[in-house]
């Protein structure tokens, strides 16, 4: 299993989050409130590019409806090996921060 980037760890995270409702512009709204700052639909397919490759999210095709002129959303989950690689992060994160205090960096 390759290591996550911490934005694939971001996107996997606000994907697991968003459930059903996990496509483009939901996903790029979301991580852009949690990095507090803007995150570019060029960067967000990108690693979602990126994350399909590595089998970490699989990809549904939506219904056409009028509002988006007959075009498609992709809606995305996390796959199973994509639950992995999370936990994975997570174990590696907190044994990182182990013994750290909250007041370390004052």
């Amino acid at each position: 299993m390759k290591e996550l980037t911490k934005i694939e760890e971001i996107l996997l995270l606000a994907i697991w989050r968003l459930k059903e409702d996990a496509y483009g512009v939901k996903i790029r709204k979301y991580v852009s409130q949690i990095i507090d700052k803007d995150f570019t639909y060029g960067n967000l397919y990108s690693a979602l590019s990126q994350l399909s490759k590595k089998k970490y999210v699989r990809k549904t095709i939506g219904e056409t409806t009028p509002d988006r002129r007959g075009r498609r959303k992709i809606y995305y989950t996390v796959s199973p090996e994509g639950v992995k690689a999370l936990k994975t992060a997570r174990e590696m994160n907190e044994k990182m921060w182990e013994g750290v205090s909250d007041y370390a960096f004052d």
